[in-house]
This record gives C-alpha cells, structure tokens and sequence, in this order.
C-alpha cells in the first residue's frame, strides 16, 4: 500500500511541475507611509563691510609761460629807380637805327 501511495504522490508532483493554474486576483495594496519631517532652514550669513573710497590725487604743478619771442629787424629800403630818359621836344626828329 504504502508503494503504490508513493508512486501516486510521486507522480502527482512530477506532473505538478508541469501544469500551472491561473493565479488569483492582486492583494489590496498597502497604506502609503508617513512623510518625514523638514529639516530647519539654515541662519543667513553676515553681509561683508564695504570698503573705504580711495583718497583723493594731487594736483600737478602749473607749467611755466614761455619767453617772448624778439621782434625781427626792420628790412632794408630798396634803391631808389633811376628816372626815365627824357621825351623829345616838338619839332624833333628820331631816327631808329637797326642793331647788327
């Protein structure tokens, strides 16, 4: 007896492995979980001093005025023209002699 439930039991599982069944509906789904806490917002920092403005530049010193310049002399009178020849009196005769 117990050989023939052996073999039975036997068979029953190696033919198991073979056939499936169709599953059964999905289990309800579970409650979502708890948010954790937020965290602190940090401090704001220090703001840093501004700096100092720069002292002011010097001024230059004025530069000297420059020396008058001479006047030039006076220039030279030129000659005096000589006086042209004097005209002929009526009555005269002019003769025009050719150069050679």
């Amino acid at each position: 007896m117990y050989a023939k439930t052996f073999v039975a039991v036997f068979a029953a599982l190696a033919l198991g492995g073979c056939f499936t069944l169709p599953t059964g509906p999905a289990g309800p789904q579970g409650a979502p979980g708890d948010t954790g806490a937020t965290g602190h917002t940090g401090a704001p920092g220090d703001t840093g001093a501004t700096g100092g403005a720069g002292a002011p530049g010097d001024t230059g010193a004025t530069g000297y005025t420059g020396a008058t310049g001479d006047t030039g002399a006076t220039g030279g009178t030129g000659a005096t023209g000589r006086t042209g020849a004097r005209g002929t009196k009526p009555g005269e005769t002019i003769l025009i002699v050719p150069a050679r």
